[in-house]
Parts: C-alpha cells; structure tokens; sequence
C-alpha cells in the first residue's frame, strides 16, 4: 500500500509532458509550433522535435527543443534525390531518433505521456504505441480538404477523378468542380509521393488516441460533421500567433519559426507610409514557384492596377522579374522584398487586399486578420481553399486562368479592383471583419477550439493518472 501512494505522488507530481513533430516545412512547423506553445500556456510541458535544418530557425519561448532526424542532417529536403527517397529516409531516421527521444526523457521527472505528430508522418504513430505513450494526429490542412482524403481512402471517391463523379461534394457546403480539386487529384501522376503520403495519412487513424485539426466551427462545422464517424476530428485553430487573436499569451506575437530572414523593419517603415487600407500585399508562400510567364503577368497586373503594392519574391524567384520591371515602379508605390513578417503586415491598417497562392497557413492568417483577399491557387490544396475564399466564406475572389493556365495582367488588374473598391467590396470587407471576429472567439477563453484543447489537455492527465 505505502508503495502504491508513492507512485501515486509521484504520477500528481509530474508534469504531462507533450511531444510535436511536424513535416519539415514552413506551413507545418508553424501550425505544430503554435499548438506546443497553447498546451505550454495551459501549464503542459511541451517539446518540439524536428530536423537539424529546420531546429536553427525555432526559437519559442516554454517550448523546448529537440532533434529528430529525417536522415539528412546538413541540407534537409535539397539533399534527397526524390521525394520518395527523403519521405522514406525520414521515416527509417525519423523512427530511430523519435524512440531515442521518448527513452532520453523515460526516468526523468517529465517523461513523455504524448506524442502529437503531423498527420503526413504516419510512423509517429507507430513509434508511439510501441513506447506506450499517447498519440494525436494533427491536420494542417482544412476540414474541406481532410474530408476529400477521408472519402478516398474509404472508397467513397475514386481515383481517377471522372466527369461523372463531379461535382464532389462536402457535406452540405460546397460543390467542387475539376478545377476546385487538389491537384494531387486532377493529376494525380504528377505528385505520386505526395498522393501516396496524403492517402496513407488515415491508414492507422483508428489507433491514435485524438484527431486535431487546423480550423475552428464556426468556418467549418458542416465538413466535420459529415465526415464525424469516419474522421472525429477536434477543431483547435486558428493556430496563428495569440496576440493576433486572444492576447493570452504573453509576448506570442511571431510564430518563433522562420526559415528565412525577415525584412520586418523595411516592410513596416514603407508601410507607415501609406493610407488605410489602400496596399495590397502579394505572396505565394514558402514553396510556390510561379513560371516567367505568371511573374511577368503579376508583376505589369500590380503596376498597372493604380495601388500602392508590397510583393514578396523569395531569392530564388527574382531572376524571373521582368528586366525593366523594378527600375519602372516608383519606391513609394511599389516595393518588392524577399521575405517579410507576414502577420505584421497583414495586421496593419494600410493593408487592403492580399494576393494569396492560398496555402492554408495564409488563408488562416487573412481570416484571423480580417483582410479581404484574391485567390491565385498554383497547387496542392489551394484551389479548394480559393473556392472557399469567393464562394463559401465570400471574403475574396478568385483569379481566372486562361486557356494556358495562366493568370493574364488584366485579371490580376480585375480580381484587385473588385476587392478594393468594386460592387461586392463593401460585401467582401464585411465578411471578412465577421470571420475575423469569430477567430477570436474561437480561441478566446469558453471559445469552441480553447474547450477543445482543454478537454485534450484534461483527457491526457485522466489517461496519465
């Protein structure tokens, strides 16, 4: 009996101790990030486990920090030959050094009691339950595109994708046309790694102990629900940064992950310059690579559209500007930099319109902010979330292509007047502010995420105890 009380004091002792590993990409270390950094706040200790190349860019204040390797430790995802030869590496290393990690912590006061992995790394799960520690799937994607893999992966939708089975629909939402689809479904031999990998995501899903995803109910509630006995997901997002949304945690007002300089100070000081909401602000992320031909339409479709603009072209894309372009543009009302602090400008109030690629990080960012938006969707998941930006949420348009696949300087031109000052403008802003005020609430305290991540967090002591 004395025995069993003291190993019951020494279970109220310890502090749960959450372990997350994400993919190793920008989109997913910021969402995984900013989940360690809420449990942290809500008195868990929390660790982030990623890859030599990504851990140099994560400094975040409680949450700590430890390798786990994908088998390329100098260059990360540049050093693989294939995409298939790095996802194959990661998991052989990736194995290893997760049950290193969870054995390192075994007999100290703060063992690990749970592993929140990214859903693309399926292994986690394994390595989890073979140590005996609790598991959580975490989905950086929307509920919209979850759904679409949840029916693949029971047979509910078909690959290949034909003029039949369209349009696909997502419970009582949206209608998706070929050309609102992910694109690892309409070309489906262009990505077969990624497919693969985004089809093997529900292979064990039943074995894991919760299902997170990057939403929140108020803008995804039906999709969830129409999927609930297949993939019983728990909305916790917006995971962007609380001094954007709730303000309760203290100094969280960046990610603490980034890997490229910002420009920070350049970006603000130009746009203390200019008037209310009268700057649009362009980027397409971390990993899109336009072709010269979409650079040259964007970039004479900016000059051209009578805004002041604020581009973001990462080093590796400049040598596609045209020639005479930067020359041509005056410095007060166009400015092009390779990298900047995305939330800081979106969040301030001379941004108009943002141009987005509509990656999902971006698109949560411009919702939990409040800024009206102009889809131009290049892959993955995009083309779904531009749907959802004009015709679900209505907080944008969508730029049309043209018969080359090809966004044409005039449309850019178009897509831009309509959000800035068109017929639906008013409509579009008004939305937007609405979205952006059930953000906050989301995760404001006795919002529906924050119950969410507190009944996680409540559920894991129970389990632990």
């Amino acid at each position: 009996m004395v025995v069993m009380r003291r190993e019951s004091s020494v279970l109220e002792q310890q502090q749960e101790h959450v372990v997350v590993i994400p993919y190793p990409g920008q989109g997913h270390i910021n969402p995984l990030l900013q989940f360690a950094k809420r449990l942290a706040s809500k008195g868990l200790k929390a660790t982030m486990g990623t890859t030599p190349y990504a851990i140099k860019s994560i400094t975040a204040h409680n949450v700590g920090v430890e390798l786990i390797s994908d088998g390329f430790d100098q260059g990360g995802f540049a050093e693989a030959s294939s995409v298939q030869a790095y996802l194959e590496s990661f998991e052989t290393a990736g194995s290893r050094t997760l049950t290193e990690l969870i054995k390192k912590y075994e007999d100290t006061e703060c063992p690990i009691t749970c592993v929140v992995y990214d859903s693309f790394l399926v292994w986690a799960l394994d390595v989890a339950k073979q140590n005996r520690v609790c598991s959580a799937a975490f989905f950086t994607n929307s509920a919209a595109i979850c759904s679409i893999f949840c029916y693949i992966h029971h047979g509910m939708l078909k690959l290949p994708i034909e003029t039949e089975d369209l349009p696909v629909k997502i419970g009582s939402v949206a209608e998706l046309c070929r050309h609102d689809l992910p694109t690892f479904l309409t070309t489906p031999g262009a990505y077969p790694a990624y497919l693969t990998m985004k089809v093997n995501q529900y292979n064990n899903l039943s074995k894991t102990d919760w299902i997170l995803c990057n939403s929140f109910q108020a803008l995804e509630d039906k999709e969830v629900k129409a999927v609930a006995e297949l993939w019983p997901a728990k909305l916790i997002g917006p995971m962007i940064p609380s001094s954007y949304l709730d303000g309760r945690i203290k100094g969280d007002e960046g990610y603490g992950a980034s890997l490229w300089k910002p420009l920070s100070e350049q970006c603000l000081n130009w746009l203390e310059s200019k008037v209310c909401k009268s700057v649009i602000y362009v980027s397409f992320g971390s990993m899109v690579s336009l072709s010269i031909k979409q650079m040259e339409e964007v970039a004479w479709g900016l000059k051209n559209c009578g805004w002041s603009f604020m581009w973001v072209v990462r080093e590796s894309e400049q040598s596609k500007l045209p020639n005479d372009f930067l020359d041509s543009i005056q410095e007060d009302k166009g400015l092009v930099v390779s990298w900047c602090n995305q939330l800081e400008v979106l969040a301030h109030e001379s941004i108009g319109c943002f141009v987005t690629h509509c990656g999902w990080n971006s698109t949560t960012e411009g919702l939990g902010l409040g800024v009206p938006m102009v889809g131009m969707p290049v892959w993955a998941d995009q083309s779904t979330n531009a749907k959802y930006i004009q015709d679900v949420w209505r907080v944008g348009v969508r730029a049309k292509e043209d018969e080359s696949g090809v966004v044409g300087r005039e449309e850019v031109e178009r897509c831009v007047g309509e959000v800035m000052e068109g017929e639906r403008s008013e409509e579009i802003r008004r939305n937007a502010r609405k979205l952006r005020k059930l953000s906050r609430e989301a995760m404001s305290e006795g919002g529906t995420s924050d119950k969410n991540i507190d009944e996680f967090v409540e559920q894991l002591k129970l389990m632990q105890h």
